[in-house]
């Protein structure tokens, strides 16, 4: 993925998201960003554009990916409001598909399930945990991973424990099947998420990656 010259962000407002931002101005890259609260965001730089618009709306995702070589998305659930994963992953897959492009990794949690993973005890108490406490949404985040497995394009689900958000980096772990680790800090994400969208060694795969 060495032609990749703007890249479409999706979450760059939140607290891991201004972290891949971050990264991705550091590498070189123009940032397009969907925003809804635009007056929100006070990182100011040149390389960077923003959309005002919504993930769940098609027409946002289509202004947000054209003249884009790659997405990156840290988009959340946001506590009383509509369910988003799935949607807004079907919305990404639809219009990658229509303006051709290839390149897409996102971040979830640890919890989301593949048919090769082989969970330690304690990763699946964790799974279960989110299964019993939040059922609707893990539901939804599953069946966002079930679009990425339907579609044609070039995507990496990186999983992750708990997020510190600090700019100390650490060794880290890399799993296809197990979280090795408790922990993350949202630095070593952008660093690990950035280098995943250029270098795709984890094409259609879901690695597992936490601190050492």
């Amino acid at each position: 993925m060495k032609n990749i010259q703007k890249v479409a962000v999706l979450g760059g407002g939140g607290r891991t998201g201004n972290y891949i931002v971050n990264q991705l101005l550091k590498e070189g890259f123009s940032v397009k960003l969907l925003l809804r609260n635009p007056d929100n965001f006070t990182l100011q730089n040149p390389e960077i554009e923003i959309i005002q618009g919504d993930a769940l709306d098609l027409g946002s995702i289509q202004v947000l990916l054209k003249d884009c070589q790659a997405i990156i998305s840290t988009i959340g659930q946001r506590k009383e409001e509509p369910l988003v994963a799935s949607v807004a992953t079907k919305n990404i897959l639809q219009v990658m598909n229509d303006y051709g492009i290839q390149r897409y990794v996102l971040l979830a949690g640890l919890n989301v399930e593949t048919p090769f993973d082989k969970k330690s005890t304690k990763t699946q108490m964790a799974t279960d945990w989110m299964k019993t406490n939040f059922p609707i949404i893990q539901e939804d985040r599953q069946k966002a991973y079930n679009w990425l497995e339907l579609s044609n394009v070039n995507w990496t689900q990186v999983r992750v424990p708990f997020i510190e958000f600090t700019a100390i980096s650490s060794e880290i772990s890399i799993s296809l099947e197990d979280c090795l680790g408790d922990k993350i800090s949202a630095f070593d994400i952008a660093k690990f998420m950035v280098r995943e969208m250029i270098d795709s060694k984890y094409i259609r795969q879901s690695p597992f990656i936490s601190a050492i």
